[in-house]
């Protein structure tokens, strides 16, 4: 229990040391200074929003997938959770290149339809959607896989149809996991740079305008930008918890 202690303590070091030196390096009416700034709140509401959007948009979409992928044994199914997992592992520059080629100004579908998501909100929220869905879409399966078949039979047997038994037995049993998956969805986004800085650099994200002051005016700027974000992002994540833990 003690070599377990000093490990775990170690590990925490390395996450809060480099977070609370930041923290104390910049001074409160600088802060102020930089939440007072209209170019930063519209660079991080836009970041919260955009990843709001992906994260709707995935419980759209990945819950019913979700489901099928826990409860059906189909050809290819392995190979369909390999495709839903490999925005985590490929550099995420990749995955913004990747985007561009279908969403670009010069790609098939944009020649054919006239639409283009680039330098958008909307090309934003795909950067943020592609990178982060397989949290959310992995969290739910795990939550349906471990809901015994039984209570759905039973429901089945009692005259409920298969959308009356996913909505008032399967989805009610799953959403904690449900709920972890969107906040972890929801934090990958707001985090994201790679995707979104080659799919949309401007409007800028929080992320973006880290970098973009970091690389024009060094670590001075860059910094407090930094801080309102993690604080911003620290309240927002404690919330989601504190309701996550309500609902236990």
């Amino acid at each position: 229990m003690g070599v377990f202690s000093v490990f775990g303590f170690a590990l925490v070091l390395l996450i809060a040391v480099p977070l609370l030196r930041m923290l104390l390096t910049v001074d409160a009416s600088e802060l102020s200074r930089t939440a007072a700034d209209s170019e930063v709140r519209s660079a991080i509401m836009l970041t919260l929003r955009a990843s709001l959007w992906a994260t709707l948009a995935a419980l759209v979409m990945g819950i019913p997938l979700a489901w099928i992928l826990a409860r059906r044994n189909f050809p290819g199914r392995r190979v369909l959770e390999g495709i839903i997992d490999l925005p985590v592992i490929i550099p995420h520059t990749a995955a913004g290149i990747a985007l561009l080629s279908v969403w670009g100004r010069q790609s098939f579908f944009h020649r054919v339809s006239g639409i283009s998501v680039v330098g958008t909100e909307a090309g934003i929220s795909l950067a943020m959607f592609f990178v982060s869905v397989p949290f959310l879409v992995n969290a739910a399966k795990s939550g349906f896989r471990m809901v015994d078949e039984r209570y759905e039979k039973t429901a089945r047997s009692l005259g409920a149809g298969p959308w009356k038994t996913f909505f008032s037995v399967s989805l009610p049993m799953v959403r904690k996991s449900i709920l972890s998956g969107s906040i972890m969805m929801l934090g990958r986004g707001i985090s994201e740079f790679g995707a979104v800085v080659i799919l949309a650099y401007h409007p800028m994200t929080a992320p973006v305008m880290i970098f973009e002051r970091f690389q024009n005016f060094g670590l001075k700027y860059a910094l407090p930008v930094t801080v309102l974000l993690i604080l911003i992002s620290l309240v927002v994540f404690i919330s989601l918890r504190l309701v996550e833990e309500r609902r236990r």
